[in-house]
């Protein structure tokens, strides 16, 4: 089974730039996408109507903002939002239950540049936590997206002079630690322990990405039971279209 998550920055603004010929080439089996920005009735044709798919979505309230959308050839038994308003009328989350484990498509709040989301944020995630810790009861999560949080200085480009930046904040970083000491698996960094460079997401200043000077705030957390079932963990920085790039899982 390929997984794949990608914060796509407008689903109609990456749909122009090929998401129906780059999905039907990647072929995942479920795909997972964050910050779609638009209702469900706005999506393009070609994507509601792809061959195999199911498509479950939760959108916004206020338009063009946040939202979430899971594409599935996987069998998918149940569907849930988060079942709290304050997070589900920003569309930041779906859960599916699948034969064998809970899959969380998330996109984290974003700090704010002036900080004034930090408590929205951090609230959202000791909330998150709460709720994949009440799951994994039953059976095995994996919980994917946009953390909006770079976890350990070898996560970003520029660590010493980001400090005070949301994404890097020392209260988001030490969450990150508490979500990890609750013995979830950053799977990527499990199977990569010392890779530099490998990041997700790139501001959109001019030569950024193209000096790869970014920010590893995308990915894929799995209960440690399902480790042993990982064959593959990546990050696709060569798939262009949003500021961030696609992160993939192979169990």
């Amino acid at each position: 089974m390929k997984i794949i998550s990608w914060n796509v920055n407008g689903i109609r603004a990456v749909y122009k730039k090929g998401l129906t010929e780059w999905i039907s080439k990647e072929s995942p089996d479920i795909l997972c996408l964050q910050e779609t920005k638009a209702n469900f009735d706005q999506f393009p044709s070609e994507l509601t109507t792809l061959e195999n798919y199911q498509i479950s979505h939760s959108s916004a309230v206020k338009k063009g903002y946040s939202g979430v959308s899971t594409f599935s050839r996987e069998k998918i038994l149940d569907t849930k939002k988060f079942e709290k308003d304050v997070y589900d009328c920003e569309g930041r989350v779906l859960i599916h239950e699948l034969k064998d484990f809970f899959l969380l498509n998330c996109y984290f709040p974003n700090g704010s540049r002036d900080h004034s989301r930090v408590p929205y944020k951090m609230q959202f995630c000791d909330d998150i936590l709460i709720k994949i810790n009440q799951l994994e009861k039953k059976k095995p999560v994996i919980i994917t997206g946009d953390f909006n949080t770079a976890h350990t200085e070898i996560d970003l480009a520029n660590p010493k002079t980001n400090h005070k930046t949301t994404g890097f904040l020392p209260l988001e970083r030490a969450w990150m630690d508490s979500f990890v000491s609750h013995g979830w698996v950053d799977i990527f960094r499990h199977l990569n322990p010392g890779k530099t460079g490998a990041y997700t997401w790139w501001s959109n200043m001019p030569g950024v990405r193209d000096r790869n000077v970014g920010w590893r705030i995308d990915y894929f957390f799995v209960s440690p039971k399902l480790v042993k079932k990982i064959k593959r963990a990546d990050i696709l920085p060569m798939v262009k279209g949003s500021d961030h790039c696609p992160v993939l899982l192979e169990l």
